[in-house]
């Protein structure tokens, strides 16, 4: 399977992270793709540079302020003169009967940041763009001929909406991918088999109804995102019936999700898409430090066994994992699967 991956990820590397009041080391760090890089070669795929492929699908799935606002948000936080080094919003709208749009860069960073958990600095949107390149690289392989490819993506992107960051999340790498396909396919398919629900694919697609999305996640009840991903969102208006998200309960292990994972077939089986986009997450793993479900290394290969087995052109773009002895083999053991 070709792999594509761009180091410069390295410029990106949040310092702010907020956990239950208290101020943290960020996990979402360089060194997890690091991980991902040395758990790929020694599994003996070989990485490539991706191509590049200019603004526009980027704007095909994300708004014309908030591209705006990412680019120019660094230079007018400096200008303020008492700011932190990383953006970091304090004021939520919530877009509750929003009266309007404002021009400060604090009331746009409330806008357009959906919590503590994105925080932007100087390089970050030079470096998701290349992010989404890197998908983009992936999914115009699978376009080519190929069965699969793989995207090394970081920062990930399930929780960007088309305007908005969140989740160290800034551009929906997935969805841009899927976006990309579904120019030469009549449908294209989302399989997001993050930790966290991919709240944010599900709001780009909420009313496509030539794009499922289905997200297998721990139970928002309980975990991030806490607002979305809750089994009776079905989509809208021509989507109606191509969103299914499939929760469950916080430390469920490899047959749990395995069982979810059928039903996601079912669906995909009766939508019958002509490409697949796996939001490859690997945050589920029992070694995880968020710890919210515990599927095992041999899990993570029957999953993708499983992906492998819906016999569907597969792009996989790399979403959560973050730092643990066992973050390398889990993401050969999936890829492992389909050669």
């Amino acid at each position: 399977m070709k792999a594509f991956y761009d180091p410069r990820h390295v410029d990106h590397h949040p310092g702010f992270f907020l956990v239950r009041g208290q101020l943290r080391d960020s996990t979402e760090v360089p060194a997890r793709a690091d991980q991902l890089r040395d758990g790929l070669e020694r599994a003996g795929h070989k990485l490539r540079p991706p191509q590049r492929f200019g603004p526009d699908p980027v704007q095909a799935v994300h708004t014309a302020d908030y591209l705006r606002f990412l680019e120019e948000a660094p230079a007018a936080w400096a200008a303020l003169g008492d700011a932190s080094a990383e953006i970091v919003a304090n004021v939520h709208p919530n877009r509750h009967e929003a009266g309007g749009y404002p021009d400060s860069i604090i009331g746009r960073a409330g806008w357009h940041m959906a919590d503590t958990a994105c925080p932007l600095g100087p390089e970050t949107y030079a470096v998701a763009l290349r992010a989404a390149d890197v998908a983009l690289t992936a999914a115009d392989t699978v376009l080519s001929g190929e069965r699969a490819a793989y995207a090394l993506c970081r920062p990930p992107g399930h929780h960007a909406y088309a305007d908005m960051a969140g989740g160290f999340c800034f551009l929906n790498n997935t969805a841009i991918a899927a976006q990309y396909l579904s120019r030469h396919a009549r449908r294209v398919a989302v399989l997001d088999v993050d930790l966290h629900h991919g709240n944010g694919t599900q709001g780009i697609f909420w009313q496509r109804g030539d794009v499922m999305t289905i997200s297998i996640h721990a139970d928002p009840a309980q975990f991030y995102p806490f607002f979305w991903g809750y089994a009776g969102e079905r989509g809208s208006g021509e989507g109606e019936g191509t969103n299914l998200n499939l929760p469950l309960a916080l430390g469920t292990g490899d047959e749990g999700f395995l069982t979810a994972l059928e039903v996601a077939a079912e669906a995909l089986h009766g939508f019958a898409p002509s490409y697949l986009v796996v939001a490859l997450g690997l945050d589920a793993s029992e070694e995880d430090p968020f710890g919210g479900l515990a599927i095992t290394t041999d899990g993570f290969a029957r999953i993708g066994a499983a992906i492998d087995g819906l016999g569907l052109p597969t792009v996989l773009v790399q979403e959560g994992g973050y730092l643990s002895p066992a973050l390398g083999r889990n993401l050969a053991a999936v890829l492992g699967a389909f050669a």
